[in-house]
């Protein structure tokens, strides 16, 4: 009776360490890595999707920052969870066509975006056409951003289809902006790489250069994309993703708090989705 006894309880002891191990590990499973490049709307997304992450779903999540390349390198390769600056189907499409296989799509998180070359509403210059014109003006120069993204490769692509006598330059986003907002405060010529979404449209009166030719597309769509097996490891994050959409007037609102605030992009992304309960939910299918 006493071996038998003890057996129980052995028993008993072993089933609780296991699911106590279980439980454990089910908590430390619960992690993410989300890479992000140096983009606006992409950190504004991305800390918002960490902020909700964190603090409704149990996460522990880990932002990587990188160039894009890089980035869809780790997700195909299964290192990084989830991409959520995807812009199809012109910007990011060389990437697509070399990792589609290997990633998976999650779906449109915003729709209409738009990618070219950006001037301040006081030039002259209306079209990509015009530049050349005025080459002196501008110091024979676009200013760009990181030289992976693919909006430098199409900027490079209207230089040959438009015969401009420019160098691009490269750069990062806030360099980027940073040189805008230095030639506006001088009233000086300036052209530059943008896009919309972008906080700089609210802050400056800008335009955006006619594309008579093409060369950068109509107007895109910002998809999120994860490694292959996300959907069966993370189902919870999974849905989360699928149901993340923002409208115009969400995201520039997003934007616009993380541009105005000295906090950290996160601590910012958590006082944004603290004041906005409502959308939050939606997202989290409440």
């Amino acid at each position: 009776m006493k071996k038998l006894l003890t057996l129980v309880l052995a028993l008993v002891l072993t089933t609780g360490l296991v699911t106590g191990c279980s439980t454990g590990n089910k908590t430390e499973d619960k992690k993410l890595k989300i890479g992000y490049v140096n983009w606006a709307e992409g950190i504004a997304m991305t800390n918002l999707a960490a902020a909700i992450l964190e603090e409704k779903m149990g996460y522990d999540v880990e932002l990587v920052l990188a160039d894009v390349a890089p980035v869809f390198t780790s997700l195909s390769s299964g290192n990084t969870d989830v991409f959520l600056d995807t812009w199809l189907p012109v910007t990011h499409g060389e990437y697509l066509e070399k990792y589609g296989d290997d990633i998976v799509d999650l779906g449109v998180s915003y729709e209409n975006a738009l990618i070219g070359l950006v001037v301040p509403e006081y030039v002259e210059a209306n079209s990509i056409e015009d530049l050349n014109k005025d080459k002196d003006l501008y110091s024979g120069q676009i200013i760009g951003i990181d030289s992976g993204a693919g909006i430098m490769s199409a900027t490079e692509k209207a230089i040959e289809s438009y015969g401009l006598d420019y160098k691009l330059v490269n750069g990062s986003g806030p360099a980027m902006t940073a040189a805008l907002k230095k030639a506006i405060d001088n009233n000086e010529a300036i052209v530059v790489t943008g896009w919309t979404p972008h906080w700089m449209f609210s802050s400056w009166d800008l335009k955006v250069l006619k594309d008579p030719k093409g060369v950068y597309g109509d107007s895109e769509n910002i998809h999120i994309y994860s490694r292959k097996g996300l959907d069966k490891d993370q189902p919870e994050a999974t849905a989360f993703f699928k149901n993340y959409k923002f409208t115009d007037e969400v995201l520039s609102d997003l934007m616009g708090k993380i541009e105005a605030s000295d906090n950290d992009p996160l601590d910012t992304a958590k006082e944004w989705m603290k004041e906005n309960e409502g959308q939050v939910n939606t997202w989290l299918g409440k």
